[in-house]
Formats: structure tokens, C-alpha cells, sequence
């Protein structure tokens, strides 16, 4: 008989860095050390420049500012600075990474959650994929009432019920913000080749994967070739795991298994997925990857390099290393 793997727990969605402090050191960081003008941060943040006025205000009456910025998230903020300039990213959030490594999620979470809260307005539409770490993102956003929004989700379901499928995501995050929502109601790979191409290319599907298509926004994460990866773990490519090792498969984005270069392997999986294709994701306005932990180095790195998110929400410890890496 097939065991079934267990899956990791939710973690607790309580957030470990207090967002207004992560938002008033990307301030002062950005103001005392980079030497941006207050009108400057104003128009990289979308803030007034009297609230960054303010704000840096707060920060001297704080002690925040001394002769130096005074605060652990200072490391964080500059790992931001060089992740946006090795890997050409719109934008970067770290987190400090929680001693307990089963709590990164969670904290990554709550940073997309503050993330998207900015992000997210009236008429856009909305992409999403799945994992676990977008659903504790889901669990930190306030409720709120949004006007002519949509969202669609990027990729196929499972057939097995999940609270980090992409239905239930989906579901979520319309019903937080009273948005339309759109689903690819199909399974996330089809049985060949051939069936993919039938069911992506004609219908109510086809019209599905051209709204998702046309996203101004886009919320994904990844999953390396281990137990931790959703799929792996809920058993849909047991079978492929040694074949897709084989084939130098360091995880998936979406479904599309890449190499450590980024690049799609030669695998059927790869000819059979029904999600947005890499490409077309990459033609989305803004893409955000939050992801996190030591295991998903790679597959993080190799997103990275594929250029198809131009967002990343991350822990400190994955940022330090992406940093470090000559390769970026």
C-alpha cells in the first residue's frame, strides 16, 4: 500500500519583523546611505513626501538614526540593494531568517502579505500560483473591498485537495478583496502531450491561460526535488522523481521544471504541464517570488536566472547566498 507523505504543518502566521519598522529602515537606508532625495524614496516606495518626511522623523525621535542606522533589519535592507542590482530585480524584500528554520515560511509570508497590501488596486488583474508560503501570505492580509479587481490563477489543480492548491488560494484572495476570480479548471499535468495542447487550445481554458496572459501582477513560488515540494509530497510526480534528477532538474516554477541554469530539462513533465508558460510569465509587469529556506537555493537562483520574476521576498540567510554567488 502507498504511504502517504505528511505534509509540512502551516506555521503560525504571527510576524516576526514588525512591517512599519521594515518600511521606516528602507527609508533611512535609502535616505542616509544611498543619498536618495525625500521625493525620490517617495516615488520608489508610492508614498507621499510628507509621509517619507515623517516617517524619517519618527526614525531620529526613535534613535533609529544615530551615526549609523541603528537596527538588525539594516542588513536585510542592503541585502535588498544587491539583489535588485546582481539579478535585475524591480524590487527585493528580506526578512531576518527565524532561528527555527520551519518558521520561514511564515515570515516570508507576512512580508508578501505587506507586500501585496501596496501592490494590489482597483482594476488590476491578478495572477496566482500555489504553495504553502502564498497561503500564509493569504493569512495576513486585512479584508478589503477593491473595485472592478480579478484574479486567475497561472497554473492547472490537483486532483487531491490541498489548502495551498491553487483553488483554494484563488478563492481566498477574491474573497479577501471581493475580486472576480477565473480558474484553469484542469489537472495540473495532462496524461501526454498531445491532450495538453488539446485542452490549452481551445475553449473556455485557452481563454483562461490568454487573461492570465495579460496580469499586471503575479504571485508565485517555487518547489525543489524533495519531499518539500507540493507535488512530491502530495505524490502527483512520484514517479518521475529519479527522471527528473537525472535530467538535472533542481526544481519548478509553475509546474516547468528547470536545470540550476534556469533553463527547462528535457523531461515529458515539461511537455505536458498545463500552466502559464515561463515566457509569458516573464511578459507579466511584475512578478514577485517569495520563497525561502536553505533547500530551495537552487531552484531560487535558477528562477533568477531564467529573468522570469522580477520581485523577490526571501530570508536573510538564501539572500546572503544569492549575494555571494558569482553567477547571478
Amino acid at each position: 500500500m502507498k504511504t502517504r507523505r505528511r505534509l509540512p504543518e502551516a506555521e503560525s502566521a504571527d510576524p516576526p519583523v514588525d512591517p512599519e519598522e521594515q518600511q521606516q529602515i528602507r527609508i533611512a537606508w535609502a535616505y542616509f546611505v544611498e543619498g536618495l532625495t525625500q521625493a525620490e524614496i517617495a516615488e520608489r516606495l508610492g508614498l507621499t513626501r510628507l509621509r517619507v518626511n515623517r516617517i524619517l522623523q519618527t526614525c531620529r525621535e526613535a534613535g533609529v538614526i544615530q551615526i549609523r542606522i541603528q537596527s538588525p533589519l539594516a542588513s536585510c535592507v542592503a541585502l535588498e540593494r544587491t539583489l535588485i542590482r546582481r539579478y535585475g530585480l524591480r524590487d527585493a524584500v528580506v526578512v531576518p531568517t527565524p532561528r527555527d528554520e520551519d518558521k520561514i515560511r511564515a515570515a516570508i509570508g507576512v512580508a508578501l502579505g505587506g507586500y501585496v497590501e501596496n501592490a494590489v488596486h482597483d482594476g488590476m488583474l491578478v495572477g496566482i500560483g500555489w504553495g504553502l508560503t502564498l497561503r500564509l501570505g493569504l493569512q495576513s492580509m486585512r479584508r478589503r473591498r477593491m473595485t472592478d479587481l480579478s484574479v486567475v490563477s497561472l497554473i492547472g489543480s490537483m486532483t487531491r485537495g490541498s489548502g495551498e492548491n491553487t483553488f483554494e488560494i484563488v478563492s481566498r484572495f477574491a474573497d479577501l478583496h471581493d475580486a472576480d476570480r477565473f480558474y484553469l479548471a484542469a489537472p495540473v499535468y495532462a496524461d501526454d502531450e498531445a491532450q495538453r495542447d488539446s485542452l490549452l487550445g481551445r475553449g473556455v481554458l485557452r481563454d483562461i491561460t490568454d487573461k492570465a496572459k495579460s496580469a499586471d501582477l503575479a504571485l508565485v513560488s517555487v518547489g525543489n526535488v524533495s519531499d518539500q515540494n507540493l507535488m512530491l509530497a502530495l505524490g502527483v510526480v512520484d514517479r518521475e522523481v529519479a527522471a527528473l534528477r537525472a535530467a538535472g532538474a533542481v526544481g519548478d516554477v509553475l509546474g516547468t521544471w528547470l536545470d540550476a541554469e534556469g533553463r527547462p530539462v528535457d523531461h515529458p513533465l515539461n511537455r505536458r504541464m498545463v500552466a502559464l508558460s515561463l515566457d509569458d510569465l516573464a511578459r507579466i509587469p511584475t512578478v514577485v517570488l517569495a520563497s525561502g529556506g536553505s533547500y530551495k537555493f537552487e531552484i531560487i537562483r535558477a528562477a533568477l536566472r531564467r529573468r522570469c520574476v522580477n520581485v523577490l521576498i526571501t530570508d536573510e540567510k538564501l539572500a546572503e547566498r544569492l549575494a555571494e554567488d558569482g553567477e547571478g
